[in-house]
């Protein structure tokens, strides 16, 4: 079954076809992934799915009752109410039941009719089972797991939204759509604003989710995981591959290939063809053989060949070599006032060192790039250049390094070292800026021409000590490879921040890890710390706990209580009264033991590191779910005993009567 059915959609802008005679099909567990340079119209396509905007032409159709998640790049959420109300309330329909429940116990406690107050008693009763139902169907605990998940604390939950940054805003955006498990998710970049981490474990949801959804995303390692589709912006329109990203990148390489050999097979034939015409033109013994080449000729169509989009493609200059020991951190530490980011960071980046620094968003990664580049001071200890050092420093917001009021060719000469403008116009090139367009303010470029303008500040004056704090965002998967590529033959010290894997896992060969207030080093890739990391998890949950013996004065639980108080009410006088009485026992036992144990279950599965097991996870799911049904049943059979307990003693007050 189709979720989405665009048929023969076109859709242009200023003149230019973002989209022309488009037909495509989301079924519903398809996942899709949309590639493509930035501004070819990949976010439109997602607007177009969900309905934020109208085709010029073709019809864009959904299945009745869909449900559509949609996460965009950029997005405004004010607050007014806690974290954990933004998520819960986000259920399709649960507003609506407690504005409506609210109102209705509203009118219950107006009224003195006896006749309406038992008509809304009994309205009040069915809502109440309504919202039963959406505590089964969407159990808190799985918000909080979600939540605890993309980095939010038990401290969080009943702060305001408004208090959040705009990334943690955008997380918590996120966690509501995943927790209203949508029949189609559309994700414009969800990686953006996300630590490695929440990364893995996103990717680790949405490997499980059940429902169909859209990507897009310039984290290579991530697309390869999740999607199974490929839709494709090309130089010659959009293309659609069954398959992740590497193989349609290997099945369109393949294509250039025939199609080249094809072109080149056809213009041989024509050159062979037009020769032989010129030779034996004049030759009336050739002339049946001439005429059948005429025709040959003129039914020959010239084979189009693939033109991949214009590639960015540069290096960096060759560096001046710096002493063995590049830079030292000595008792290094760092306070926002109250707050103590990191203490006692003692580390040394030796010449040639490719460090990737990874961690939790607020975690102290960027302070801890800062300090590096000189452009921040410690509040403790000292950071220390070592002998013929020269640092480049590329910032997270990159705006923030720029001259928004200088051209392009003004913010880029003022750091150059080139020795004349030709040669930095020259760079600019490389990056996409030729011709008038040097001349553009800063400030009304795009984010990803601004991260292009910093990196042409770095290559006309890289030093030898690259410090760059998630270069990749804002640039398209391919732009962020290219940077890849470029950081590869760099010859000086590389130290960075990223939370795209890919990159991280194509660079570093040294990971720091900021957590905790400390510094972890690991001499390794990215992917060999993940593991290392999640087996030092595995073996602290694994490890026998300590546990403080049962209380004696523990509160029963509320079926305990129940049974205590209908115990003493009844007179059990008959064997079958002694045989049902016993029954009743048990079965308020087994409730309790029942109880008690979900209690643990739902405290369990909304810690984050639960889902990392995913084995461990899933049996203590089906173990939840199993014993919520014993629950009932057991509930079920208790109301019925008790019914027979009732009868008897109605009875046998008859009879004493």
């Amino acid at each position: 079954m189709s979720l989405v059915v665009l048929e023969d959609v076109s859709l242009s802008f200023a003149g230019r076809f973002i989209m022309e005679g488009l037909n495509l099909r989301v079924g519903e567990t398809d996942r899709i992934g949309l590639t493509g340079r930035n501004g070819s119209g990949k976010t439109t396509l997602l607007r177009l799915i969900a309905g934020e905007l109208e085709a010029d032409d073709g019809k864009v159709r959904s299945s009745g009752g869909l449900r559509v998640g949609y996460l965009p790049q950029d997005l405004e959420l004010s607050g007014g109410r806690s974290l954990r109300q933004s998520v819960l309330s986000g259920v399709p329909g649960r507003e609506e039941l407690e504005s409506e429940l609210a109102s209705l116990e509203e009118e219950l406690h107006a009224t003195g009719d006896d006749e309406q107050q038992m008509a809304l008693a009994g309205k009040i009763a069915d809502l109440h089972e309504r919202l039963l139902h959406f505590d089964n169907t969407y159990a808190p605990h799985e918000a909080y797991r979600i939540l605890a998940g993309l980095g939010f604390s038990d401290d969080d939950f009943d702060r305001d939204l408004g208090e959040f940054s705009g990334g943690w805003k955008m997380r918590a955006y996120l966690a509501g759509l995943l927790f209203q498990n949508p029949d189609l998710l559309l994700l414009d970049e969800p990686t953006n604003h996300l630590d490695v981490p929440t990364v893995v474990w996103l990717a680790q949801f949405l490997s499980r989710f059940a429902g169909a959804f859209v990507l897009i995303c310039h984290d290579r390692e991530f697309l390869n995981e999740q999607i199974d589709r490929i839709v494709a912006y090309e130089p010659e329109g959009i293309r659609q591959h069954a398959g992740n990203y590497e193989s349609y990148q290997a099945a369109r390489a393949e294509e250039v290939v025939v199609l080249e050999r094809r072109a080149k097979n056809v213009a041989r034939e024509r050159q062979q063809a037009e020769r032989f015409i010129k030779r034996f033109r004049a030759q009336a013994t050739k002339a049946r053989a001439v005429q059948s080449r005429i025709k040959a000729l003129e039914r020959m169509e010239d084979t189009e060949t693939l033109t991949d989009a214009k590639a960015l493609s540069f290096r960096f200059p060759p560096s001046q070599r710096a002493g063995g020991n590049v830079l030292a951190l000595e008792g290094v530490g760092h306070c926002y006032g109250d707050l103590r980011v990191f203490s006692d960071v003692s580390l040394a980046v030796r010449r040639g060192d490719r460090i990737g620094i990874v961690g939790s968003n607020g975690a102290g990664k960027s302070t801890l790039l800062r300090i590096m580049a000189g452009r921040l001071s410690p509040t403790e200890g000292t950071a220390r250049l070592g002998h013929n050092v020269t640092p480049g420093y590329y910032a997270q917001h990159v705006a923030d390094e720029l001259h928004l009021k200088s051209t392009i060719l003004e913010e880029v000469w003022r750091n150059s070292a080139l020795d004349d403008i030709t040669a930095t116009r020259t760079v600019l090139g490389t990056l996409f800026f030729s011709g008038d367009d040097v001349d553009k303010l800063i400030g009304i470029l795009s984010g990803g021409e601004k991260a292009r303008v910093a990196l042409a500040r770095l290559m006309v004056n890289p030093g030898n000590l690259l410090l760059m704090d998630e270069p990749t965002n804002h640039l398209d998967l391919e732009s962020s490879e290219a940077v890849a590529d470029a950081l590869e033959t760099y010859d000086g010290t590389l130290v960075f921040v990223s939370h795209n894997r890919s990159f991280v896992n194509h660079l570093a060969t040294r990971i720091w890890d900021v957590a905790d207030g400390h510094v972890v080093e690991y001499p390794g890739r990215l992917d060999e710390y993940m593991r290392h990391y999640s087996q030092m998890q595995r073996e602290a949950r694994e490890a026998p706990e300590s546990k403080p013996p049962a209380r004696s004065d523990e509160p029963p639980s509320k079926a305990r209580i129940s049974s205590d108080k209908k115990r003493k009410k009844r007179a059990v006088t008959s064997p079958k009264a002694k045989a049902l009485a016993k029954r009743l026992e048990d079965y308020e036992r087994r409730i309790a033991d029942l109880e008690k144990a979900q209690s643990e279950r739902t405290a369990e599965l909304s810690k984050p590191e639960l889902y990392e097991d995913q084995d461990r996870y899933q049996e203590m799911l089906s173990a939840y779910t199993a014993d919520q049904h014993k629950l009932e049943e057991l509930m079920g059979r208790w109301e019925a005993v008790q019914g027979e307990i009732t009868e008897l003693d109605s009875a046998a007050r008859g009879e004493d009567a």
